[in-house]
């Protein structure tokens, strides 16, 4: 059990039976009564937020939630089907629960599925992935017009911009916390 000193920004704790995370915390305390702590809080599987104030005598019940690697495999229609490497159970995400990710999801990639009470939430990706560019315009010398990047289509179709000299068939790393191109890859 948590109380209310226990609060800081970044932990999770359940609330109605749905686990959620303090993504603000503020300590008041006024001229007169009891100190306050108030908090923004986001539902980890809504996204929604709100703000609260809590007592110093409040207690809460930590959120259940635990990661687990998964591979990915393949999306069927709207969702996303990932395999346990342990017992080969399969699970699915829907395409809110993925959100950006989808555009760095590639076969067989190895991901961290975040569970709260053995219920799928949400995914946290590796920090680089390797990708094959698709489609790339080529580059005329002399062509600086455009600046010295150029846009490029990798597998899942997400489009990057990269260096001029990356062509198509290439293999480039991409940093999936940003979105941006890393370097490229050999072989």
């Amino acid at each position: 059990m948590y109380t209310a000193s226990d609060l800081r920004k970044g932990l999770r704790l359940k609330m109605d039976n749905e686990p959620y995370i303090i993504v603000e915390f503020n300590f008041v305390k006024p001229g007169k009564g009891q100190a306050l702590y108030r908090c923004k809080l986001k539902n980890m599987i809504t996204g929604s937020q709100f703000e609260r104030s809590f007592r110093s005598v409040d207690t809460f019940e930590p959120a259940d939630l635990r990661e687990k690697k998964m591979q990915y495999l393949y999306k069927e229609g709207n969702k996303y089907c990932f395999m346990d490497n342990e017992n080969y159970e399969q699970i699915y995400l829907t395409e809110d629960q993925v959100g950006d990710a989808k555009n760095f999801l590639i076969d067989n990639l190895d991901v961290e599925i975040l569970l709260f009470e053995d219920r799928p939430i949400g995914l946290s990706l590796p920090n680089f992935v390797d990708f094959i560019v698709t489609e790339a315009e080529p580059w005329a010398k002399g062509d600086t017009v455009s600046g010295t990047t150029k846009p490029v289509k990798v597998q899942t179709g997400y489009t990057i911009q990269v260096p001029t000299f990356i062509s198509e068939g290439e293999k480039i790393r991409v940093d999936t916390r940003t979105g941006e191109y890393l370097t490229r890859v050999k072989g």
